[in-house]
């Protein structure tokens, strides 16, 4: 293969900024290398970010939920698998996912632990999987 060209995957990143406040912008997952999983497969693009122990959740907000302010419990990505959700972190940026796309939480220690705020999208609930950091 002639010198394919690498990958590049959007994410939000909720992280706490040096003033305790909690914030969000989109990034990009770019550290590919194109390997095989192993056996006769063929060649994908990876991206290990995180090594250590952690923590799978399978999770569905119900049409109602409403989560007011909170912090990520830990640091975890959050990809929903149907429906959508919204964030809302401290300096007022709101940001709005659907199926696939993803967010990075880390916005622990914020000013008297305030986070961020998160709820669905069209009244409909939304299953999500968690892939928390632990310790």
């Amino acid at each position: 293969m002639p010198n394919p060209q690498k990958p590049s995957i959007p994410y939000w990143h909720v992280y706490t900024d040096a003033d305790g406040i909690s914030r969000q912008k989109q990034e990009h997952l770019t550290d590919f290398d194109l390997e095989s999983m192993g056996g006769s497969s063929g060649e994908q693009w990876n991206n290990k970010l995180e090594k250590g122990e952690m923590q799978v959740i399978f999770s569905e907000l119900p049409a109602d939920f409403n989560g007011d302010w909170h912090e990520n419990p830990a640091p975890q990505w959050i990809i929903p698998l149907s429906g959508g959700w919204w964030v809302e972190t401290m300096d007022g940026t709101r940001v709005e996912m659907r199926a696939g796309e993803i967010s990075l939480g880390e916005d622990q220690g914020t000013n008297g632990g305030k986070g961020h705020k998160s709820g669905v999208l069209d009244k409909q609930p939304c299953r999500m999987m968690i892939v928390q950091k632990k310790g």
